[in-house]
């Protein structure tokens, strides 16, 4: 064993020098030389979105368009509302002295008036939704575009919206809270 392992010794060694021969290590580059040619740094932007968006004058308004029109659904369920009831208390009133032919057609109108009333609710909280969406999508695009602008101006990758915790820690080498320009740039205060 001795004799193989002197043998495998005296073949490599040319290997081993000419190695050492070739190839010089490179070097690490000095601090002004690592600064030319490093990458850019990421930088990020980061708010919470809703916070400053509830801030907007625009938004406020809004919200009151929907409000007002929320009310203006909501009297007219209420008032179908009204009328089932009334029409109900008067089948339960006249019940016991109508014949069954109109016992049967107030039957067949009261669940008209319930089912017309089930999809009324339904369809005005669709509409309601949408008109919410409608007038809440100029606010936003308002936002979003201060937001965009805030970004660039101060060369961030991307900009994150911490509502809901989705951004618990931060390090400021990398992340800029971005709120108060956002708001200056909104001249909100």
């Amino acid at each position: 064993m001795k004799k193989h392992f002197i043998s495998f010794i005296l073949l490599a060694a040319p290997l081993f020098i000419s190695a050492q021969e070739v190839t010089e290590l490179p070097v690490a580059p000095t601090d002004s030389t690592a600064e030319t040619t490093a990458e850019p740094k990421l930088q990020f932007g980061y708010l919470s979105y809703n916070s400053v968006y509830e801030k907007l004058p625009e938004y406020a308004e809004a919200q009151k368009q929907f409000e007002a029109l929320k009310a203006k659904y909501e009297a007219e369920a209420k008032r179908s509302e009204n009328e089932f009831q009334k029409k109900f208390a008067e089948f339960l009133q006249g019940q016991k002295d109508f014949p069954a032919s109109i016992m049967q057609k107030r039957q067949v109108e009261l669940q008209e008036l319930m089912e017309k009333s089930i999809s009324f609710r339904r369809e005005s909280r669709s509409l309601l939704k949408k008109a919410e969406a409608d007038m809440q999508k100029p606010v936003l695009a308002r936002l979003n575009a201060v937001i965009s602008s805030i970004a660039a101006e101060q060369g961030l990758q991307f900009v994150i919206n911490t509502d809901g915790n989705t951004l618990p820690f931060v390090s400021s080498a990398v992340g800029v809270d971005i709120t108060d320009a956002v708001l200056d740039k909104l001249n909100i205060q």
